[in-house]
């Protein structure tokens, strides 16, 4: 990773009134506690762990706002252009591009960057965006495991290009070279070569590489553990983030996107894969697809499968992000989600781009909802803005203290 001038000094403690301003609240955004009415039930679970004195200390400073959801959605056209025609060369491999032919500037990366993801981050207010390869591109159904390994290395390249370029903004994670049918194994070279060559702080893991038809095993299943072992051993998460649906019954976005989430979650609910991997760690996106809402039909679940209570089969391993698109889906997930479980994040450019004509504000403008939610003091806040991402992500946060952030 490049080196740059860090986003916050270090401070000394702030007032009271200091946090607040610095954090762009005003003491009404904070509720007012109630440990009294708090109870050790998953019903309740951000009431079931106060931050550790580490992450007190750390929230008397400003926080850096991380976000752990991004996609290089604005890659110039030039990237779009070379993969159509690699894709038409699967029928016909005498028009099948070379990667020599594709030629993308760094001025042009600038540009697309610097009008796009980092115009909206320093309007909105956040700092660092976890960046990887644009989820609906990576289309693992397309093409053979060839087709797949050169597309992921080369989006993969794009990426780290980009955190090379704004080092103090942006931090790589990596798509893999998934195929069908083909053994998960085959993607370690590419995840090795992003780790130690590109600094990337986790990886894209797509549990369903066929789009919209669901024919590989579950995440519980061992044909995995090979990923996760390597996963394990650079204490790398993987965001659980399926590709476009080829299946004309699941829109890609807005069926697909979050059936998988769902479906990731119960697969692990199910197994006991945390049990072979404790220190595994999947970050689930889109706040969990209908896991908070059903939250009561999953503890119900797990009871009747006699395993132990989420809080101790999961939620040492599973994480949610903030990529929810209206003020009461935060407020959900904040109440129903133990706050160390709740990384921020906006996938911003993503899936959902216009402005909200209730609010006046665009719908993945996550920050607002998570300042505005009545269920965070501002100590959580911190957790969710930084603390659980550094925690999350210790290459990131690695990173950051080598910059002294």
């Amino acid at each position: 990773m490049g080196t740059g001038a860090g986003f916050w000094p270090s401070e000394p403690a702030q007032s009271a009134l200091e946090i607040l301003q610095i954090a762009g609240l005003s003491p009404e955004d904070l509720c007012p506690e109630n440990q009294a009415e708090a109870q050790a039930s998953e019903l309740q679970p951000s009431t079931q762990k106060m931050p550790s004195t580490e992450e007190s200390d750390m929230s008397q400073t400003k926080p850096l706002i991380i976000d752990v959801h991004g996609h290089y959605t604005t890659a110039p056209k030039a990237l779009e252009d070379w993969r159509n025609r690699q894709i038409a060369g699967i029928k016909d491999p005498s028009i099948s591009p070379k990667v020599s032919e594709l030629k993308i500037s760094d001025d042009e990366l600038r540009e697309t960057i610097e009008t796009n993801q980092l115009a909206k981050m320093k309007e909105r207010g956040s700092d660092i965006t976890i960046f990887s390869p644009r989820a609906s591109f990576m289309a693992h159904h397309i093409g053979d495991f060839n087709v797949s390994s050169t597309w992921a290395a080369i989006c993969n390249e794009l990426c780290y290009r980009v955190a090379q370029l704004f080092p103090d903004h942006f931090v790589p994670a990596a798509m893999l070279p998934q195929s069908p049918g083909v053994d998960p194994a085959t993607c370690i070279p590419e995840l090795v070569k992003c780790v130690e060559q590109y600094g990337n702080v986790g990886i894209n893991l797509n549990p369903d590489p066929s789009g919209g038809h669901w024919t590989s095993p579950p995440l519980s299943d061992k044909a995995w553990y090979p990923i996760y072992e390597k996963m394990v051993e650079y204490d790398i998460p993987a965001m659980i983030h399926v590709s476009t649906s080829c299946n004309s019954c699941f829109h890609t976005t807005g069926a697909h996107y979050l059936n998988a989430d769902t479906t990731a979650f119960m697969q692990c609910l199910t197994s006991d894969l945390f049990k072979d991997f404790p220190t595994l760690k999947f970050l689930i996106p889109h706040g969990g697809g209908a896991v908070p809402y059903h939250w009561g039909r999953f503890r119900g679940l797990a009871q009747e499968l006699k395993k132990p209570l989420l809080s101790e089969h999961l939620l040492n391993n599973i994480f949610f992000d903030t990529c929810v698109y209206h003020q009461p889906g935060i407020d959900l997930l904040t109440k129903v989600i133990p706050v160390k479980n709740i990384l921020f994040a906006s996938e911003m450019i993503g899936a959902v781009r216009g402005i909200d004509p209730e609010t006046g504000h665009y719908f993945d403008d996550t920050k607002r909802y998570v300042q505005a939610t009545a269920n965070l003091n501002d100590q959580e806040r911190y957790m969710v803005f930084e603390g659980n991402a550094r925690r999350v992500f210790k290459r990131l946060d690695d990173q950051l203290t080598a910059k002294g952030q």
